[in-house]
C-alpha cells in the first residue's frame, strides 16, 4: 500500500506550489495541475451518474470502467514519464462507445440537456469532462504526453 495521509492538510502548499506524483513541485498553476484537476472533475462527474439509482448494468459497468481509467490517467499526468492509458484503453473505449450506440437511431439534431436524473447527470458528466482535452492538450505543449491519453480523453 503506499503513504497514506494521516491529516487532510499538509502546509506544504502555503507557497503557492503543489508536489506530483514523482514528488517534484510545480505552481499551483501549472498546466499539469490544470489537466490533473480537469480529469479529476470528470471522474467526480462520472460518481455523480453512477449514484444515480436504477441506471442499467452495462452503463455502470462501462462508467466505473471509465472513472478507473481515468484515475490512471491522472496518475499518468501526475508523475512526469509515467504511463498508464495505452491503445488497449483506447480501444476498450472505443468498443464500449460502439456497443452502447449500436441500438440507436442516427443523432439527426442537438439534445437538450435534461430528461431523466440519470440522462441529466449524464449531461453534466459530458459538460464537466469536456475541459479536461483541452486542458491535457495545453500540457502537451508544455510537457511530453503519451498520444494514448490524449486520444482516450477525446474519446470521452
Amino acid at each position: 500500500m503506499g503513504n497514506r495521509l494521516s491529516k487532510i492538510y499538509t502546509r506544504t502548499g502555503d507557497d503557492g506550489t503543489t508536489g506530483l506524483g514523482d514528488g517534484s513541485r510545480v505552481a499551483k498553476d501549472d498546466a499539469r495541475i490544470e489537466a490533473c484537476g480537469a480529469v479529476d472533475e470528470c471522474n467526480s462527474a462520472i460518481g455523480v451518474v453512477l449514484a444515480v439509482p436504477g441506471l442499467p448494468a452495462v452503463v455502470r459497468e462501462a462508467l466505473v470502467a471509465i472513472q478507473h481509467e481515468l484515475f490512471d490517467l491522472g496518475g499518468e499526468l501526475s508523475v512526469p514519464g509515467h504511463r498508464a492509458i495505452g491503445d488497449a484503453q483506447v480501444l476498450r473505449l472505443e468498443q464500449s462507445l460502439d456497443d452502447l450506440n449500436a441500438g440507436l437511431p442516427p443523432l439527426r439534431e442537438f439534445i437538450l440537456p435534461g430528461g431523466g436524473a440519470a440522462a441529466a447527470a449524464c449531461h453534466v458528466a459530458r459538460a464537466v469532462c469536456r475541459p479536461a482535452e483541452p486542458r491535457a492538450g495545453t500540457l502537451a505543449r508544455q510537457y511530453e504526453v503519451a498520444p494514448p491519453a490524449l486520444r482516450y480523453l477525446n474519446r470521452l
